[in-house]
């Protein structure tokens, strides 16, 4: 009977530790302190931020499934294989800097591809009939009032690292004075209009006398870029920034759609919200 008891006050205990870790149910789906808290340390927002994009996610995530949304796995490869090529990469080189830059295995990577897509296609199924193509005069207008959003370095001033051992090269960033034969290292500008999209953001997003991420080069070596000078930007021009304001358009017509219908959606869910973050 001891024992019997034991166990029963176990059960008892475990449960309430459960329940009393849960912070919000979406329509039957528990998000728990922990994941309000890992979400504020990730995005860097405050815990009701946090439990508002943790809702979000959870709807997504519950309309995916009613709507019977699913990825192939060959769609799920053949994205990692353009991303790859886009990045002037085989596929295997991209697993490894994807691994060397955020930690992720191939599975886990796959994962990623995957919530990506049955996002696009839920996003795709929700705004279709909701946006169009803007026209001339709205391009035009659009490049007119964000002129600034479409300036870019005009080149990169760098000192390019190349080597064939990885860790190699990982050394040399931690350790800038560190030097071995084995590194090839040549100076170098590069023109921003001349270089991969993917270059030029990996570049544009490095500061000054600071080095990139260690990345395979595509010839079965690794390289790096250390960023002497950032060179004075330019204006894109209208004519070359064309598409990417018609994206851009577009993008933020999708986005009001889908704000319209996920709040909506979050309206009529049967939302509890048990416990906040203390």
């Amino acid at each position: 009977m001891q024992k019997i008891f034991l166990i029963l006050m176990f059960v008892v205990s475990l449960n309430a530790q459960i329940i009393g870790g849960v912070g919000v149910v979406v329509k039957g789906d528990a998000i728990t302190l922990y994941d309000i808290k890992k979400e504020m340390g990730i995005s860097k927002v405050s815990a009701k931020k946090a439990t508002n994009v943790l809702i979000r996610r959870i709807l997504e995530k519950q309309e995916i499934k009613e709507r019977k949304l699913s990825v192939s796995s060959s769609e799920i490869y053949d994205d990692i294989k353009q991303t790859a090529k886009r990045n002037r990469m085989s596929v295997d080189e991209f697993y490894e800097a994807v691994r060397n830059g955020r930690g992720l295995n191939s599975a886990e990577i796959k994962e990623k591809v995957r919530e990506k897509l049955l996002s696009q296609k839920l996003y795709s199924a929700i705004a279709y009939a909701g946006i169009s193509k803007p026209n001339d005069d709205e391009i035009e207008a659009y490049f007119e009032s964000h002129k600034d959003s479409f300036l870019h370095p005009s080149a990169f001033d760098v000192v390019i690292y190349q080597a064939k051992s990885k860790e190699m090269l990982l050394q040399k960033v931690k350790n800038p004075m560190f030097y071995s034969p084995d590194i090839a290292s040549s100076e170098r500008t590069l023109e921003y209009d001349r270089v991969s999209p993917e270059l030029a953001s990996l570049l544009a997003r490095t500061e000054i006398n600071s080095y990139t991420m260690v990345v395979p080069d595509g010839n079965g070596m690794y390289m790096c870029f250390y960023i002497k000078d950032i060179e004075s930007p330019s204006e894109l021009g209208f004519e070359n920034a064309r598409n990417q304001i018609v994206s851009e358009i577009m993008k933020e017509q999708r986005e009001e759609v889908l704000g319209d219908y996920f709040a909506r959606l979050r309206q009529n869910a049967n939302i509890k919200m048990i416990r906040e973050v203390e």
